[in-house]
């Protein structure tokens, strides 16, 4: 039976990460970073496309499982007629090749377990063949070779395509299981001890949980979610997935599925904010490089996503053979949507610079340069019509979130001359387009009647990202253009309590069939609107009512069913989880218990 997306926990080891279910099956993994193929694909598919299944015989459901401390490590506990055991799972930060790690313990009693790992690599395409060596189990096909060794050594045999287990834990007793995966033209790695690694990782969570400044309220909730973020990281290069999966769907059963395995500039400004408040400055300064190198170049060319290391080439493709979590069909690989114009993004970018300027995160020579360059091709381009920060697969329009973000462009670049004199550039340039950019949005995109702001030029439509003019300083919170706009959102958009971003229901917008669920971060958002506009308590009930949404783990979806109460979308997504931190070091702010 397909498991609920809210029925995983993540582990990860800051260059990819899998996904383990509560029947304590991993059905996600891919390696050897967040973006490569997967060797567990039964998330998307089935058993057959790859998992690896650690319960007691016969158990269907963990009883209750929990992380450790402030960490990624998972402990999964399973009471049963004979006793109880516990499965500890995670991935140590990697030193040459990434590992997986489950050590199962016995808590009480005696139970009987079993393993059964099926590996397929290629997203659950290739059958390994496997073969016994030094007392391991190895995988080989093609470029990949998986390593299966237990400790100590337990009862393994061949079934069917998966690699079988059966061992009996006692009370106080331990068996140990590892994973390793390296480039079948390599030597196997350096063989990892499983126990000692468990400290280390536990104590690397532990010192990094301590560099937390964050002290307010709901702080569980904030530091699961900026954990949350560091494992969605890549070490290498510092830039950040927007989520480790693939196709998960935003209606079951429905075509908007989607890859999010890359960094999406649009994530940039929030992810620096929030790092920055939270007191992860080498984070922020790692994200912030990132984000120096893959912009780097011809400004028309500038993508609003780009792979882990900065990679620019994300073909779209589906995989036929699988077919997608819950029927959800086509699933894809690679985002077409690198291939659009998204305005905002420009935006996005020279915030980003700017607030790592204002936190003192020392300049790189040639950034300002680099911004000017940008603003130089968005003083030409900002009046065309764009794809818009929701990536629509529809006509091009005049979203009037793109012209907010292109504002945002041209006053930071005015804030950081009058910082900084010393810097090249024309302000006087800047501060005239900054008033054209503001006038014309004003005219244009301001329903008087309904007084709202709507989603596009000439639009009747709403959307949620209209929510952030008063964040990014467009106009003052107070100014009734945004009060009514906040109260048009709210009344249009609020679907079973949340947010949905725009209505898709005829896919004119989109040009996307079918339906979605409320979309968190606009929930969020929300949060964040009303609390600027002075309605406090309905701004902190809107958050606790959203913090409830956390699955078990304080992990969350992209969006929300209200009517089914399950989480959709790809999943745990960076972009949630960066609204939740953010909303809370909001109302902390002003709170005084903060």
């Amino acid at each position: 039976m397909t498991q609920r997306i809210d029925d995983y926990a993540l582990i990860g080891d800051l260059q990819t990460a899998a996904l383990v279910g509560r029947d304590g099956s991993i059905d996600w993994l891919c390696l050897p970073r967040f973006d490569s193929a997967a060797c567990f694909a039964a998330l998307l598919g089935d058993e057959d496309n790859g998992h690896w299944r650690i319960a007691p015989q016969g158990a269907t459901r963990c009883t209750t499982r929990r992380y450790a401390e402030d960490s990624l490590v998972l402990e999964t506990y399973w009471e049963t007629r004979t006793g109880t055991v516990k499965v500890v799972d995670f991935m140590p930060h990697r030193d040459r090749a990434p590992d997986v790690v489950r050590i199962v313990e016995g808590v009480s009693g005696s139970v009987d377990m079993s393993s059964v790992l099926r590996l397929r690599f290629d997203y659950g395409s290739i059958v390994p063949w496997v073969r016994r060596s030094e007392g391991h189990r190895v995988a080989v096909a093609g470029p990949d070779a998986v390593w299966l060794r237990s400790d100590p050594p337990v009862k393994t045999w061949g079934q069917q395509y998966a690699t079988c287990s059966s061992f009996t834990v006692a009370a106080g007793e331990k068996v140990a299981f590892v994973l390793t995966w390296h480039p079948s033209h390599e030597s196997r790695p350096a063989l990892v001890d499983p126990f000692e690694s468990l400290e280390h990782t536990l104590a690397d969570w532990r010192a990094w949980v301590a560099r937390c400044t964050y002290r307010g309220p709901y702080r569980d909730a904030v530091v699961r979610s900026l954990i949350t973020l560091k494992a969605l990281t890549y070490a290498p290069t510092g830039g950040i997935v927007a989520a480790p999966t693939t196709s998960l769907p935003e209606e079951i059963g429905g075509v908007r599925n989607w890859d999010y395995r890359s960094c999406w500039l649009r994530d940039s400004s929030l992810t620096l904010g929030v790092l920055l408040a939270a007191g992860y400055v080498e984070e922020a300064a790692a994200w912030r490089d990132w984000l120096l190198r893959s912009v780097a170049g011809d400004p028309a060319d500038l993508q609003i996503m780009y792979g882990p290391a900065g990679e620019r080439r994300l073909p779209e493709t589906t995989l036929p053979w699988l077919r997608g979590y819950a029927d959800s069909l086509p699933v894809r690989t690679g985002n077409a949507a690198v291939e659009q114009f998204q305005l905002d993004v420009y935006g996005e970018v020279m915030d980003s610079l700017y607030r790592a300027r204002e936190a003192g995160i020392p300049a790189q020579r040639h950034a300002w340069n680099l911004q000017l360059s940008l603003l130089g091709f968005l003083e030409s381009t900002w009046r065309e019509p764009d794809e818009g920060l929701w990536e629509v697969r529809g006509p091009r329009r005049h979203f009037t979130h793109s012209k907010v973000m292109a504002w945002v462009a041209a006053d930071r670049a005015v804030r950081t001359l009058e910082a900084d004199p010393s810097l090249p550039g024309d302000v006087a340039r800047w501060r005239a387009l900054r008033d054209e950019i503001h006038a014309d949005v004003c005219a244009k995109a301001y329903d008087p009647d309904r007084n709202t702001f709507t989603q596009s030029y000439g639009s009747r439509e709403l959307d949620a990202a209209t929510l952030l003019i008063p964040q990014v300083g467009f106009l003052p919170p107070d100014d009734p253009r945004v009060v009514g706009t906040v109260d048009a959102v709210r009344a249009e958009l609020m679907h079973g309590g949340f947010l949905r971003r725009y209505t898709p229901d005829s896919g004119a917008v989109d040009g996307l069939p079918g339906q979605e669920g409320t979309f968190l971060v606009c929930s969020f958002w929300l949060a964040d609107a009303l609390w600027l506009t002075g309605r406090h308590e309905e701004a902190r009930a809107l958050f606790e009512q959203l913090v409830t949404l956390c699955n078990d783990v304080g992990l969350l979806a992209e969006e929300y069913d209200p009517v089914a109460r399950r989480q959709l979308g790809n999943f745990p997504q960076a972009f949630s989880h960066i609204g939740l931190v953010g909303t809370a070091l909001a109302l902390a702010l002003d709170d005084p218990a903060g």
